[in-house]
C-alpha cells in the first residue's frame, strides 16, 4: 500500500484513442491507476453506462481497487453515433436517449460520488472529456452528441463553482476533431481534405496532445484555474 503523496484516479473510457494516451500518459507520471472499459477487457473495470446502476458500481469497485480513497476522476467515456432526422422517430428517440445516458447521466453519476467523496476527503479533481461541439455544434446527424456535450460543460461549470470551498476543481476538455478511429471515419465521411481546411492548424490532434491536457489538470494545474475548458482544436473554433 503507497503513502498518501500518490495520488489515486479513476478514468474511464480507457480502451483506445484519448483514453488509452491518457492512461499511458498518467502510468507515467506514476499515479495509481483503476481504468473503465465497456467490456472490461485488459484488467481494466467492466462498465456499460447505459445501463442503469453501472456508473455507481464502477466507483465502489474503483474504490475498492484504490484502497478507499480516489482523488481524481477523468471522465472520458462516450460514443459518438449518428441519428439522422429522417429516419423513425422511434430510432431517432432511441439514439439520442443512448447518448445522453452513456455521455451526460452516467458522467454526472461518477461526478455527483466523486464530489461526495471528495467533500469527507479533503478535495479532489475532476476532469471532464466534452467536445468542441459543446460550442460549435456538429452535424445534422448528430444533435444529440452537441446537447451531451454542452451538458458537460455547464455540469463541470457549475461543479467548479459549487464546491471550490471544499478544495474541488473541475476542469472541461474540450477536443476538436482527434485521430482517433471515431475521427478517422468520421472524417472519411465529411470529405477528408475539405474538412481540415476548416482548421486553420492544418490537422487534427492527437490523442497524446490531449492526453497531455487531462494531466495537466489532473496533476498540475493550479487551484485558479478551476472551472476552465481547455480548448484543443488548432483553432477550427475560438471563443
Amino acid at each position: 500500500m503507497d503513502d498518501k503523496t500518490t495520488l489515486h484516479i479513476l478514468l474511464t473510457g480507457a480502451s483506445r484513442g484519448i483514453g488509452a494516451a491518457a492512461a499511458k500518459r498518467l502510468k507515467a507520471a506514476g499515479v495509481r491507476l483503476v481504468c473503465q472499459s465497456t467490456s472490461g477487457e485488459d484488467d481494466f473495470l467492466a462498465a456499460d453506462f447505459e445501463q442503469p446502476g453501472a456508473a455507481s458500481a464502477l466507483w465502489e469497485a474503483a474504490l475498492g481497487k484504490l484502497d478507499g480513497r480516489i482523488d481524481v476522476i477523468v471522465n472520458n467515456a462516450g460514443i459518438f453515433e449518428a441519428a439522422p432526422i429522417d429516419g423513425t422517430h422511434e430510432d431517432w428517440l432511441a439514439a439520442y436517449e443512448r447518448t445522453m445516458r452513456i455521455n451526460l447521466t452516467a458522467n454526472a453519476e461518477l461526478c455527483r460520488l466523486a464530489v461526495l467523496h471528495f467533500r469527507s476527503n479533503g478535495g479532489g479533481r475532476i476532469v471532464n472529456v466534452a467536445s468542441r461541439a459543446a460550442y460549435r455544434g456538429d452535424s445534422p446527424d448528430h444533435w444529440h452528441y452537441a446537447a451531451s456535450k454542452g451538458g458537460m460543460v455547464a455540469l463541470t461549470k457549475t461543479i467548479a463553482r459549487g464546491y471550490a470551498a471544499d478544495e474541488i476543481l473541475a476542469f472541461t476538455i474540450c477536443p476538436g476533431f482527434t485521430m482517433t478511429g471515431m475521427a478517422e471515419d468520421y472524417l472519411e465521411s465529411r470529405g477528408g481534405d475539405k474538412l481540415l481546411a476548416d482548421i486553420p492548424l492544418g490537422r487534427v490532434a492527437t490523442p497524446e496532445e490531449v492526453a497531455e491536457t487531462i494531466a495537466f489538470c489532473a496533476l498540475d494545474a493550479p487551484a485558479s484555474m478551476t472551472g476552465a475548458v481547455l480548448d484543443i482544436n488548432g483553432a477550427s473554433y475560438v471563443r
